[in-house]
């Protein structure tokens, strides 16, 4: 990961948040006066950069979509995240639009709080061969067009391996994987810690430290209600859509990306090799969040809506 001595960030930018563009200018003229080179992309443009690693900082303006767009695509270099939130009060974005420069300043100097984020990594496995299709920081989604979905589940524990005192190398566990049982229903949310707020919370999941390593399993309107929600280590989780599925499943990561699932398809779902790495976002600003948006412990009467 890298901190404090950035000579090139990238700044990404939803171009329907009002005044991004002024507050785009804003940065980029403040970054030229400390010798630091911008680029700027949309976060609803598709992105395919070769070489992830060239910039030292990622500088989010928008909301929580905005980044988890930056951190689908950055996380791989290890790029940390700057999250500025022109929104309502957000989860995952903990930067006010007013406090970016000190906070920026502050991560500069090494002083801001770093925020290390589970990600996941998603293949489908398809007659016999594996398709990549993507990391996701909130979730993946399987969900039927009007009919329910059947699939099988189960899941595989990681291990860790210590190969030197300097390191230690994550693998899955050996053996066959604990079966998890058959499932109906309209879908399946495999959340993050950091996405247990989003669409899991919504389907009455869990609400999670962002911060653990975890799994999140919420079935969507399962047929029968012996299906609840679930928190396992990490691991890898394994969804076989039945192949009397025809048509009609859906798999969506963030809610950005989209591939559609044939029967047969095996969904394996497990820990991305890199974290995303949220600059001052972290358990605080959560917790603070909560507070807002949920009404807990003496917040807003009534709370707020989620997204």
């Amino acid at each position: 990961m890298k901190v404090s001595k950035a000579r090139k960030a990238i700044i990404f930018i939803n171009p329907k948040k009002k005044n991004v563009h002024d507050l785009s200018n804003e940065i980029i003229k403040e970054l030229n006066s400390l010798n630091i080179k911008t680029d700027v992309f949309s976060s609803l443009q598709k992105q395919d950069f070769a070489e992830k690693d060239s910039w030292d900082v990622a500088i989010s303006l928008g909301g929580d979509g905005t980044v988890l767009s930056a951190a689908r695509t950055m996380s791989p270099g290890n790029v940390p995240i700057f999250p500025v939130n022109l929104g309502t009060f957000g989860f995952i974005a903990g930067v006010h639009k007013s406090e970016w420069r000190e906070t920026f300043s502050e991560w500069l100097r090494g002083d801001a709080p770093i925020s290390p984020r589970v990600m996941f990594e998603v293949v489908v496995e398809r007659d016999g061969k594996e398709i990549n299709i993507g990391s996701c920081l909130n979730d993946a989604v399987i969900l039927s067009q009007g009919k329910l979905v059947n699939f099988s589940l189960s899941f595989r524990e990681t291990q860790v391996n210590s190969k030197s005192s300097r390191a230690e190398v994550e693998t899955l566990s050996p053996g066959k994987a604990l079966e998890l049982g058959l499932y109906r229903a309209d879908g399946l949310i495999v959340s993050t810690p950091t996405g247990s707020t989003a669409y899991s919370a919504s389907a009455g999941g869990p609400i999670v430290d962002p911060e653990l390593h975890a799994i999140i399993l919420n079935s969507v309107c399962p047929f029968t209600l012996n299906h609840r929600p679930m928190v396992l280590p990490l691991g890898e989780v394994i969804v076989e859509v039945d192949e009397t599925q025809q048509k009609g499943v859906s798999l969506t990561l963030d809610g950005q990306v989209t591939e559609k699932i044939k029967s047969r398809d095996k969904i394996y779902i497990r820990k991305a090799p890199n974290y995303c790495f949220l600059i001052a976002s972290g358990r605080q600003g959560f917790f603070q969040a909560l507070r807002t948006k949920l009404a807990l412990a003496g917040g807003v009467e009534g709370g707020l809506p989620l997204a």
